[in-house]
C-alpha cells in the first residue's frame, strides 16, 4: 500500500463523520465514512481498485458495487449524470405520520398565516410535532427549497400549540407532491456553482 493511501486510511478511521482527499498528480480519491458504512470516487479507475483492494485486505467489508442507496439518499448514476433523491424516505415519512394519501398542495406555506409562540389555543404533543420537524428536516438534502419553511416550524419544537402541527402537515402535503423530484448534476469540464437568494 502507498504511503498517500496508508495516510488516508489512517485520517479516516479516526475521524468517522468527514471526508479525506488523496490527491495524486492530476487524480484525486475521496473517502466518505459514517459508523461502518464508506463510499469512496476518484477521477480514476485504477486508483479506486487500488483503494478497494487495500481495503479488502486491511478490513472484512463487503463491496456493493455502484453507489445507489446511502442513508436514505438515493443516488442514479448515469452518462448524463448523476441523479440524488429522496423518493422512499418521503413516501416512509408520510405513510409514519399517516399522509400517504394526503392531497398535494402548490406551496409549503401559507403566507397569509402568522405562526406565534403562543396563539391562545391548547399545547400540542411536543414528542410527536419535534418528530415531524427532525425527520423533515433530513428531506432538505435534496429538497433545499424546503429549508425556509421547516426553519420556521422548528422555532416552537419547544412548546408547541395546536396550530403549529397544521403549518408542519401543510410542508408534508408539499413534500408529497414533490417526492420522486431530486438534484441532478450532469457532467461538466467547467464547473460553477451559483446561488440565488431573496433576502426581501
Amino acid at each position: 500500500m502507498s504511503t498517500s493511501l496508508h495516510k488516508v486510511l489512517a485520517e479516516a478511521s479516526v475521524n468517522l463523520h468527514c471526508i479525506k482527499g488523496l490527491e495524486k498528480g492530476s487524480e484525486m480519491l475521496f473517502v466518505c465514512l459514517y459508523v461502518d458504512d464508506i463510499i469512496y470516487m476518484g477521477a480514476s479507475a485504477q486508483q479506486t481498485e487500488i483503494f478497494k483492494l487495500h481495503m479488502i485486505d486491511q478490513f472484512e467489508i463487503t463491496d456493493l458495487r455502484i453507489l445507489h442507496y446511502f442513508l436514505g439518499l438515493e443516488i442514479h448514476q448515469s452518462s448524463e449524470g448523476i441523479t440524488i433523491s429522496q423518493t422512499k424516505y418521503a413516501g416512509d415519512l408520510l405513510h409514519k405520520f399517516g399522509m400517504e394519501g394526503c392531497k398535494h398542495l402548490a406551496t409549503h406555506m401559507n403566507a397569509n398565516k402568522k405562526l406565534k409562540l403562543t396563539d391562545g389555543t391548547i399545547e400540542g404533543d411536543a414528542v410527536k410535532y419535534r418528530s415531524m420537524v427532525g425527520e423533515l428536516l433530513y428531506l432538505t438534502h435534496t429538497h433545499p427549497n424546503l429549508i425556509y419553511a421547516i426553519s420556521l416550524v422548528s422555532r416552537f419544537m419547544c412548546q408547541p400549540t395546536m396550530q403549529h402541527p397544521g403549518a408542519v402537515k401543510r410542508i408534508l402535503c408539499y413534500a408529497a407532491g414533490i417526492q420522486t423530484l431530486g438534484i441532478h448534476y450532469t457532467h461538466a469540464h467547467e464547473f460553477n456553482l451559483v446561488g440565488y437568494t431573496d433576502s426581501d
